[in-house]
């Protein structure tokens, strides 16, 4: 009995450290590698309740192999030393634009961001948002909505100039160069590559996040529902290529941002709701917020440029 429960988190355990990852249906297993993690401690005990030393010994392997890999993200990092200006980011996927417009102009209205990314931006949450004042209290935008769930959209506070769209699939993600009044030019993109929740999407989901902007020494935000967490593969090279996740780096990692608790969708809670900062920027703040008719809680950064 024990190796049926520690069998399967050892094979987990080694094809998350073995920097491969295979297609569906471990892609969207992944997500839920603290879940394992808890899994394999319990049939460490388990195994050593039954005094199965070999199944207990392969446990506590699986334990200290995965824990490193996943216990810094509730730990604080240090930060840069970032002295510009400060950029708050704000990012809510809008479930196919059904998310209630008073909560996000309210959260706008609390939290003054310099930058509002969206996703799943239809046409209709366009209308409601802009009657509603949204282009009073951030009257940049580089807006592309459409039906279903492949809008995206970035208003700002600051002057934008659009870039190409990615678009793989159905799904969009707008890019825009925000020039801050202080002089400083920074990329940002609302993400929202494609979900990768059945077999065949992978492909579409690995392009979305694959073509996502690195490197040239451009100062650069990611903010939105990457449908990825910390250990799916695209998301660690995406780091390992100058971003910082903003709540990893507050001790804030195991914050769950998808479904929210009331949503439709019973799947256990993980963390794809991101705001990835460059590395020489420092955070100051990072918050998981509610709005109400969306199954993904909105995410919040503060950020100090270098």
């Amino acid at each position: 009995m024990s190796w049926i429960v520690v069998a399967p988190f050892a094979a987990w355990a080694a094809v998350r450290l073995s920097g491969f990852e295979p297609d569906w249906p471990w892609v969207p297993m992944v997500a839920y590698t603290p879940y394992a993690v808890c899994a394999a401690a319990l049939g460490l005990v388990l195994a050593c309740v039954l005094r199965r030393w070999a199944a207990g010994t392969v446990a506590l392997v699986s334990v200290l192999a995965m824990t490193p890999a996943v216990l810094p993200r509730a730990l604080t990092d240090g930060n840069p030393d970032a002295k510009g200006p400060v950029l708050r980011v704000l990012a809510a996927n809008l479930l196919i634009g059904l998310a209630d417009t008073e909560e996000l102009m309210a959260l706008v209205t609390r939290l003054r961001p310099d930058v509002l990314t969206l996703q799943e931006f239809t046409p209709d949450a366009r209308r409601r948002l802009e009657a509603a004042g949204l282009l009073r209290a951030l009257p940049h935008a580089v807006a592309h909505p459409l039906n279903g769930v492949g809008g995206s959209a970035v208003y700002a506070r600051h002057p934008l100039k659009a870039e190409k769209m990615i678009k793989f699939g159905p799904f969009g993600q707008a890019r825009a160069w925000l020039t801050h009044p202080d002089g400083a030019r920074v990329e940002i993109v609302s993400v929202h590559p494609c979900a990768p929740k059945r077999i065949g999407r992978q492909p579409c989901w690995l392009a979305g996040l694959e073509a996502l902007p690195r490197g040239g020494g451009a100062l650069r935000v990611l903010a939105g529902d990457f449908n990825a967490t910390l250990d799916h593969l695209p998301m660690r090279d995406l780091l390992a290529a100058g971003y910082r996740d903003a709540a990893d780096v507050m001790g804030r990692g195991f914050q769950a941002t998808w479904p929210q608790p009331g949503s439709t969708n019973s799947t256990p809670r993980v963390t794809i709701d991101h705001v990835l900062a460059d590395s020489r920027m420092a955070v100051r703040e990072f918050q998981v917020l509610s709005l109400k008719r969306t199954d993904h809680h909105p995410v919040f950064a503060e950020l100090r440029l270098p």
